[in-house]
């Protein structure tokens, strides 16, 4: 198997763990693997650079150096926000000679502003995801996933989805048990699926301003196996079902039918991770009422079945 080099790109104002935490997965499938990777950091002029939690680190090489990179890790952070010219040349010229292009957090709008996201799907942290889009209107940015992969090109939303994506990519090049190997030392799970939303639903959705509305998705979070359709949710609200489903997804930025769906699927996943209950109690509890209508809510949702989301996710029995 040829070793394939892994290249992050460091400048004044990075997020640490933007980089600390793919490269410790890369660096676990190293030691896991012997002459599986080769790890370098590199600065635009080879000096170190301090991270904005005011860590400085200390680069291999410069970008001037000969380019031989498999895959190219951009991490974000503060220094994202005025990039220099230089760095988003030397990324508009070389990044397109690797053969995998990552971003991390913010570091999608670097990627972006060197024109290498163009006609791409990608995420970024939930909190630039909008100005990713008013910026660059060639970009297809989806909020909601924490990462993204369209092709060559893999994006993540913050921090440490960065991680998520690292372990993917190790999946991809070694296997499954060494991905699995490296998430047990890191005490991390392998591996939150990249289409699983960067936040629940309850801190996805506005709280409702108006006292009714917000007693309802209280309700709604309490008592996910209830009826709650609109109907149901509207009279608890005092309110007609037409001018209870406008005024929520007025005051909280979602229908009722997507919040009442985020709720479900979160309890369900809890379950699945804190509990032994078959899938068939599960469903019932989580308000899906067959084992058949949660399968095809978790693989819409997550691209897997509960019985693989707890295989991938409950932490293995202490031996």
């Amino acid at each position: 198997m040829a070793q394939r080099t892994v290249l992050f790109v460091l400048f004044d104002g990075v997020q640490s763990l933007d980089v600390s935490g793919p490269l410790e997965v890369f660096a676990g499938a190293e030691t896991h693997l012997p002459g599986t990777y080769r790890i370098r950091m590199a600065s635009l002029d080879g000096a170190p650079v301090r991270t904005s939690s005011g860590l400085t680190v200390v680069p291999d090489q410069d970008l001037g150096s000969p380019f031989d990179a498999h895959t190219l890790v951009v991490p974000g952070g503060r220094g994202t926000r005025d990039p220099s010219p230089a760095l988003t040349g030397w990324l508009r010229e070389h990044g397109p000679r690797a053969e995998r292009l990552v971003s991390v957090c913010t570091g999608a709008l670097l990627l972006a502003s060197a024109g290498l996201l163009d006609g791409r799907r990608v995420t970024t942290h939930w909190a630039h995801c909008g100005r990713l889009a008013r910026d660059h209107p060639a970009v297809e940015v989806d909020p909601d996933p924490i990462y993204v992969r369209d092709g060559r090109v893999a994006t993540s939303a913050g921090v440490t989805s960065g991680i998520d994506l690292a372990l993917a990519l190790v999946e991809d090049d070694l296997g499954r048990e060494v991905a699995l190997g490296i998430a047990r030392h890191l005490v991390v799970f392998l591996r939150r699926p990249g289409n699983q939303a960067q936040f629940s639903a309850q801190l996805a959705a506005q709280t409702a301003r108006r006292e009714p509305l917000r007693e309802v998705q209280r309700w709604i979070s309490e008592h996910p196996g209830d009826d709650l359709g609109v109907e149901a949710l509207a009279a608890r609200a005092s309110l007609s079902p037409r001018h209870f489903a406008r005024a929520f997804r007025t005051e909280t930025g979602m229908t009722p039918g997507r919040y009442v769906e985020r709720v479900r699927l979160e309890h369900a996943r809890r379950l699945l991770e804190d509990t032994p209950d078959g899938v068939e109690e599960i469903s019932r509890a989580s308000g899906y009422g067959t084992p058949e209508a949660m399968r095809r809510a978790f693989v819409r949702a997550l691209g897997a079945a509960p019985a693989e989301y707890r295989r991938r996710f409950r932490p293995a029995p202490a031996r």
